[in-house]
């Protein structure tokens, strides 16, 4: 085990979410003292019942729209986390405000209270949906931006540019991880949770968005926490010229949703009569084709240890284990 160097305490905003509290627990087994910061609007406290047990743990239940709770919150810390965000891309052109208060604004909101506490380190959770449809397969961080297909994208860069910007302008160290979707235990939104739901009220019938050809690339929640922990163990991250770092993470390879639909099926041991809604997207702003290119990371020795289908098995698993949360999200 080591330490993150230079860090003794940090923030973590979405602490009650599925990547956060997987993180939070990550760094709490560094020995490093926490502060987790969530509304609790879709994160689950639950999911943090392991972390309250440390006495390095602190849950502070806020908004990271209030900036002013945020400066209080941060103070003492030396990083931030921000992992909170409205992550529902299906639903942008629902609430068009949503995407750019709850990604864009409070995203600058957390750079305020970064500098108002004088902390000079922010790992941010990005997308690969920036990369819009891209003609370059599989993509490279350096891939030129096409038209940005969904607000919750399109919300996502504008993050990006400002934490740039504020990491050139203020001197801050900023590691900026564009996902692909991630999945494993504690997911609670997206194909698996969404096609689970309907077979355990039918098992006989499953309607899938779009035509099932879509071709997506999905990672491991234990594979993205690694990633990130290796990054900054290693702290050799930026460039010389510029203060931001900026890596993709995903899985080695894609698959198509029909194959991701024979593996759910298989493993839950039924077989659904499916009908699709037709068209090679599921909905407004849904990119058929995701494959990002991570040789940068792999360069500096990380590498998935799961294959899509494990994490695909692993997230069914949880999901059957803790039903509850079916609850919790309707």
């Amino acid at each position: 085990m080591y330490m993150y160097s230079n860090m003794k305490k940090v923030f973590v905003t979405g602490a009650a979410g599925f990547i956060g509290s997987n993180l939070v627990e990550r760094l709490l087994f560094h020995g490093l003292d926490v502060v987790g910061f969530d509304n609790l609007s879709t994160g689950q406290e639950r999911f943090l019942d392991a972390s309250e047990k440390s006495p390095k743990f602190v849950f502070i239940e806020g908004d990271v729209l209030n900036k002013d709770a945020l400066i209080s919150a941060m103070m003492g810390c030396d990083a931030v986390f921000h992992l909170a965000a409205n992550a529902d891309v299906r639903f942008g052109l629902n609430n068009t405000s949503r995407d750019l208060e709850q990604n864009t604004i409070a995203t600058h909101n957390v750079l305020e209270a970064m500098n108002a506490n004088n902390i000079k380190l922010l790992v941010f959770s990005s997308t690969g949906s920036v990369y819009g449809e891209s003609t370059i397969i599989p993509t490279p961080e350096n891939a030129p931006f096409p038209i940005q297909t969904s607000l919750y994208a399109a919300s996502k860069l504008a993050c990006e540019g400002l934490i740039q910007a504020y990491c050139e302008g203020f001197g801050i160290e900023g590691y900026i991880f564009r996902f692909v979707s991630i999945v494993g235990e504690r997911y609670t939104h997206g194909h698996i949770f969404d096609f689970y739901k309907q077979l355990i009220n039918n098992p006989s019938k499953l309607t899938v968005l779009g035509d099932g050809t879509q071709q997506k690339s999905y990672l491991y929640v234990g594979d993205c926490i690694n990633a990130i922990d290796h990054v900054l163990s290693m702290r050799t991250a930026r460039s010389s010229k510029h203060n931001v770092a900026i890596y993709n993470l995903g899985a080695d390879t894609y698959i198509r949703v029909n194959d991701s639909i024979k593996t759910i099926c298989n493993t839950l041991g039924v077989n659904p009569i499916i009908t699709y809604t037709g068209g090679s997207k599921g909905w407004i702003g849904d990119n058929p084709f995701i494959f990002l290119d991570t040789t940068k990371i792999k360069n500096i020795g990380w590498k998935c240890e799961h294959t899509i289908e494990q994490g695909i098995v692993k997230t069914l698993n949880w999901l059957q284990n803790n039903l509850w949360i079916y609850d919790k999200r309707t």
